[in-house]
C-alpha cells in the first residue's frame, strides 16, 4: 500500500488527480454529446430526405468507426486543419490543440452518435396521441417539447443513456494516446516507474469500477424520479 501513499514516495496523489481528470473528460464529453444529439436527433426524425441522410450518415459513420481512430483523426487532423486555416491568414507557425479539448470533443462526438439513437428511439416510442392532443389544444411547439415530450422522452431514454455514459467513461482511457494524464495514462507511468504493472493496472480497473458503480447509483435515482407514476 506504500505505492498508493500521498507524497513523494507514493502514487496516490497522482492517481487521485488522474481520476478527477477522467471524470472531467467524461462529463465534458457527455455534455458535448448531448449538444450533438440535439442537432442530429431532429435530422434523424425529419421527413426531409436530405436532412435525414445527414443524420443517418453521422450516426452510421461514427458508430461504425473504431473510437481510437476517431481520437487519432481529431488529434492529428485537428491541428493540421487549424494550421491550414491559419495559413490562409498568414500564420505559419505550428499550432497544437490542447489534449483535453481534443479528447473531450472526440469522445463527445462518439457519445453524441449513441445519444442521438437513444433520443430518436425514445421520441418514437411516445404515443402519437400525445403529439396530436398538443396540436389540437393549440400548444406551441416550444411548450409542446419542453412540457409534454421532454419529460416522457427522458423517462424512456435514461436507462439507455446509462449505457452511453458507461461507454463514454470507458472511452476516456483511449485518450491516453494524446498524452493527457488520466487514470490509464497515470497507471502506465506508475507501472513503468515501479516495474509493477499488475498492481497499478488492477488498481486502475478498481477505479473505473468505482466510478461506474457510483454513477449508476445516481442514474438509478434519476430513473426513479422520471418514472414516477409508472
Amino acid at each position: 500500500m506504500d505505492l498508493l501513499s500521498f507524497g513523494k514516495t507514493g502514487w496516490g496523489d497522482e492517481l487521485f488527480y488522474a481520476t478527477l481528470m477522467t471524470i472531467a473528460v467524461a462529463v465534458t464529453a457527455m455534455l458535448i454529446g448531448f449538444l450533438f444529439s440535439l442537432i442530429f436527433t431532429p435530422l434523424k426524425l425529419s421527413n426531409n430526405k436530405f436532412l435525414n441522410f445527414i443524420g443517418n450518415t453521422y450516426t452510421t459513420v461514427i458508430r461504425g468507426v473504431p473510437e481510437l481512430l476517431v481520437i487519432y483523426l481529431f488529434f492529428f487532423g485537428g491541428s493540421g486543419a487549424i494550421m491550414y486555416v491559419a495559413s490562409i491568414f498568414g500564420y505559419f507557425e505550428y499550432i497544437e490543440i490542447n489534449a483535453f479539448i481534443t479528447g473531450s470533443v472526440a469522445i463527445g462526438i462518439i457519445s453524441g452518435a449513441y445519444s442521438t439513437e437513444v433520443f430518436r428511439g425514445a421520441i418514437q416510442s411516445i404515443d402519437k396521441g400525445q403529439f396530436e392532443a398538443a396540436k389540437v389544444l393549440g400548444v406551441s411547439k416550444f411548450v409542446q417539447f419542453y412540457k409534454i415530450i421532454l419529460p416522457q422522452m427522458l423517462r424512456l431514454a435514461i436507462p439507455n443513456l446509462s449505457n452511453v455514459w458507461q461507454i463514454t467513461l470507458k472511452d476516456t482511457s483511449l485518450i491516453s494516446v494524446t498524452g493527457l494524464v488520466e487514470i490509464m495514462r497515470q497507471s502506465y507511468i506508475a507501472a513503468g516507474s515501479t516495474r509493477d504493472p499488475l498492481f497499478f493496472y488492477c488498481f486502475a480497473a478498481v477505479l473505473y469500477l468505482m466510478l461506474t458503480f457510483l454513477s449508476m447509483k445516481l442514474i438509478n435515482r434519476l430513473e426513479v424520479k422520471y418514472s414516477r407514476g409508472f
